[in-house]
């Protein structure tokens, strides 16, 4: 049986935190949460770090998704990351201009991000 992918969430809503969390482990995915994004980051630099897909929120306190997702594709360029932002417009943007892969407007439903995950995983 081939190992669960692992993911990395980063949101700072506890509630979307615990939410995404809990459905994907239920999934049988492998999950690591951060609540910001200075705790993200530590993983992802952590020296066993390696996710197969990250999943970032744009506005979070003390480093934003913008950054992470920029810090990520630069050392790991085939890192998928889907940002999910509740900020219409302008944080979309900035996300695109970071490479990240898909941008998810909040609120959305859990089986449509689990289909946008399966969708990047499976194209690796």
């Amino acid at each position: 049986m081939k190992a669960p992918f692992k993911l990395l969430i980063i949101d700072d809503s506890e509630e979307i935190l615990t939410a995404l969390t809990n459905f994907f482990t239920q999934k049988k995915y492998d999950v690591i949460a951060a609540a910001n994004g200075l705790d993200g980051l530590k993983h992802i630099e952590s020296k066993d770090a390696y996710f197969d897909l990250i999943i970032t929120d744009l506005v979070l306190p003390n480093i934003s998704g913008v950054a992470i997702i920029s810090i990520v594709k630069k050392k790991f360029p085939d890192t998928p990351i889907i940002a999910i932002t509740g900020w219409g417009e302008h944080p979309e943007s900035l996300a695109k201009e970071a490479h990240a892969d898909i941008v998810l407007e909040k609120p959305f439903k859990l089986p449509e991000l689990e289909q946008l995950v399966k969708k990047l995983l499976s194209s690796r």
